[in-house]
């Protein structure tokens, strides 16, 4: 709540100034005309459309009114100002509550960020930069170039530092016995937890099992894990001794597993006896054996136990952990890492094309995950981060995972759970009985889950007490409106502000994305850049659009977190990223701004429909679909029509229960129109019973593409889908003329 809003809601707030001609308990009442502090202009609120500002000698006052401020030089629970003289003020209300106070700070802290890269971006981001240990602290941040001519991205390139350490050595003095990783396993229960200090034992001993197995800087090591600790701490021992990592989701065939060591020349494959999901058992082992019947320049497989399933071991390649990390040291000395070594490679979905290797680096993606990480999920105002328990359902296999599992919360000290388990399983209600049984704090999963869940109901929520929540993020795609008000209102008791986060695996972290008590949000909208976030919406020719405006997403600048090439192919990068809109990062994303600057994601720049000439999101015609009460999730596409060009198809979900029928598509169709306007009416309704996705939850459109086009033949490959059966049934639903 804004200073203005609280005092017309509490009446006035009091001055009162320690030290020098006051006592610090009797009110000082200054005259709008004579108050005076210095510094940034920040702007409080308005009364009566009058602005409240303070800062920069000035503080404009309600019209008719005398300001009374309750200012107390020192420490407690207030909001800080800088006078501009090295002598701070906390300014506070006798009226705030803790959260009143929380949002406060968190609404100068961002503005006060904002501010000082508007000044000097890169002596912003050599400050920020100190939210790091650094061997070598650097004197340089950005000297990144989009321009063909001197094309490259680098950032802090002649600082030292390792990962690790700032993970894990670094909090042993003061977190040593705080809960580092929180387990949760497939079975609701089968858990335990790591201390800072035995985490920081595990992966120095892992560590050292690599080295003895002959990794050193710079090797390349593939990690197909189940999402146990083990993973993390594997993650972690690679950047411990320089090895470049690449995680491969555990969901994933021996196909695409061998594709992906190949690519990046792996030598080493850390994996588990089997996995575990949902109740069913994954030959994890058994895959890597088929994987490296291709990938033949794998000299090791080090074999986690994880159920205890029968596997087979071969002789001089394969060896268990237990066995070899009982045997190793406790400590391994980190290696020195410059800025721009590589930390980690990890490979898009695949759901498009052949998959890219997106290798990021040590300096600017540690800052990027740890800063955003403290701004959008880090404790409220006089809090300690141990305080919050974060659980990002994630798997570690995709970017969401390495950023906000491991590296963005054990940077900051952080408690972050890591989920061996499926939503659904044993029941829909799993994730909110888990939260209430751990204490959870802060949320953050993808809309395909709230959506899915929705869909089950209410009564796998209510009987859960979810008070200890505090804090909803969402990440992976856009949310529609309808799921993003009953994740609000069911999870988040109507009172816990949603972090809905717009990013990319490319990007390392959060972009654009609203800051918990600083930014007023609307249902659907990512909201507003992050500090040192430059987007910016161009039409087909590259030409920049002003205001209200939707078009293509791209970025003018580069931001630390900014990956550094396609592992192997640096052409392959500039190609795909900056040769479409020369001299920007184009994001591959559609993205509309309404008057208010809010920026609204619409969808890949592919799922972009031309109709008769007018260009429209899928997301929006989904998000229509969705409001209907009978719809649990839709999926829209574009196909060829004689007259506009394109028309729309739509394959539509319903909840459980429910059947289609002319009448309902009919009611469909008069709410797109309704919604958004007869352009946008479908043209093709498929009712089905489900849609193909990825094991992480992304639907993959190209098939929808290739059946809407009629051209069930070129589907391809659909070996990463979930569940592969979906397909056929697709097909056969097509065959029914009622679709159309």
């Amino acid at each position: 709540m804004l200073l203005a809003e609280i005092a017309a809601r509490h009446g006035p707030v009091l001055i009162h100034q320690s030290g020098g001609c006051c006592d610090g308990s009797s009110p000082m009442v200054y005259p709008r005309s004579e108050f005076r502090l210095g510094g940034a202009d920040v702007l409080l609120g308005t009364i009566d459309t009058t602005p409240v500002y303070i800062g920069a000698g000035q503080f404009a006052a309600w019209k008719h009114t005398q300001l009374i401020l309750d200012v107390v030089e020192g420490r407690g629970g207030m909001f800080s100002l800088d006078n501009g003289t090295g002598r701070r003020f906390l300014v506070r209300s006798r009226a705030y509550d803790e959260g009143e106070i929380a949002m406060l700070h968190r609404a100068d802290r961002l503005r006060a960020m904002q501010a000082a890269h508007g000044r000097d971006a890169d002596g912003f981001w050599l400050a920020e930069a100190r939210r790091l240990d650094w061997s070598v602290f650097p004197t340089k941040a950005d000297e990144s170039s989009f321009d063909k001519r001197d094309f490259g991205i680098r950032w802090f390139a002649d600082g030292e530092l390792n990962v690790s350490v700032n993970c894990l050595d670094r909090h042993l003095m003061t977190r040593g016995d705080q809960q580092a990783i929180v387990f949760e396993g497939d079975e609701p229960g089968e858990g335990r937890s790591l201390t800072y200090r035995a985490l920081h034992r595990e992966v120095c001993r892992f560590a050292n099992v690599l080295k003895a197995n002959g990794i050193a800087k710079g090797d390349r090591v593939a990690l197909y894990m189940p999402m146990v600790p083990e993973a993390a701490i594997a993650m972690l021992a690679c950047a411990r001794i320089g090895a470049v990592h690449s995680v491969v989701f555990g969901g994933f065939s021996p196909e695409s597993l061998a594709d992906r060591i190949i690519d990046c020349g792996a030598t080493l494959v850390v994996t588990a006896d089997e996995g575990t999901r949902g109740g069913k058992r994954i030959p994890l082992k058994d895959n890597v054996d088929c994987a490296l019947e291709r990938a033949s320049g794998v000299r090791s497989v080090i074999v986690m136990r994880r159920t205890g399933g029968p596997v087979s071991m071969r002789e001089g390649r394969d060896i268990w952990w237990e066995k070899a990390c009982a045997a190793a040291p406790d400590d391994c000395a980190p290696e020195t890492m410059n800025a721009e070594d590589p930390l980690f490679i990890l490979y898009t979905s695949g759901s498009t094309g052949k998959p890219k290797g997106v290798l990021h680096t040590t300096g600017g993606y540690l800052l990027w995950s740890t800063l955003t990480y403290d701004l959008l999920f880090g404790p409220e105002h006089g809090r300690d981060v141990s305080d919050d328990l974060f659980w990002c359902t994630a798997d570690i296999g995709w970017i969401t995972g390495h950023s906000y599992v491991v590296y963005g919360p054990l940077s900051n000290g952080a408690r972050t759970v890591m989920f061996d388990g499926v939503p659904n399983y044993p029941d829909p209600g799993r994730l909110w009985e888990t939260s209430a049984r751990l204490g959870v704090t802060i949320f953050y999963t993808a809309p395909t889950a709230i959506r899915a869940l929705m869909r089950e109901g209410d009564r796998w929520v209510t009987p859960h007490d979810l008070s200890s929540i505090r804090l909803l993020g969402t990440v992976g795609e856009p949310i529609n409106p309808e799921a993003w008000d009953w994740y609000h209102e069911r999870i988040g008791r109507g009172e816990c502000p949603i972090v809905d986060t717009w990013w990319q695996t490319e990007t390392g972290g959060a972009l654009i994305a609203p800051v918990p008590g600083a930014t007023a949000t609307k249902p659907g909208s990512a909201t507003f850049p992050l500090p040192g976030v430059s987007p910016e919406l161009v039409d087909g020719e590259g030409h920049a659009l002003a205001g209200a405006a939707e078009g293509n997403l791209v970025l003018t600048r580069s931001w630390p977190g900014q990956m550094r090439t396609v592992f192997g192919d640096h052409e392959r990068f500039f190609q795909t990223y900056f040769s479409t809109f020369p001299g920007t990062y184009f994001t591959g994303d559609g993205a509309r701004r309404d008057a208010d600057g809010y920026f609204w994601i619409t969808g890949r720049v592919d799922d972009v429909i031309n109709v008769s000439g007018h260009r429209m999101g899928t997301a929006e015609v989904e998000s229509a679909l969705d409001m209907h009460e009978l719809v649990s999730e839709a999926a829209v596409v574009g196909m060829p029509h004689d007259v506009k060009g394109q028309g729309i198809y739509a394959f539509v979900m319903l909840n459980a229960g429910e059947e289609g029928s002319e009448a309902l598509r009919g009611e469909l169709r008069t709410l797109v129109r309704k919604e958004i306007g007869p352009i946008a009416t479908p043209d093709v309704i498929q009712f089905v019973p489900g849609l193909p996705k990825t094991r992480s939850g992304k639907i993959m459109r190209r098939i929808l593409r290739k059946l809407a086009e009629g051209q069930a033949d070129q589907i391809g490959d659909i070996s990463t889908l979930a569940d592969p059966t979906v397909v056929q049934q697709l097909r056969e639903g097509m065959n029914e003329p009622a679709g159309r």
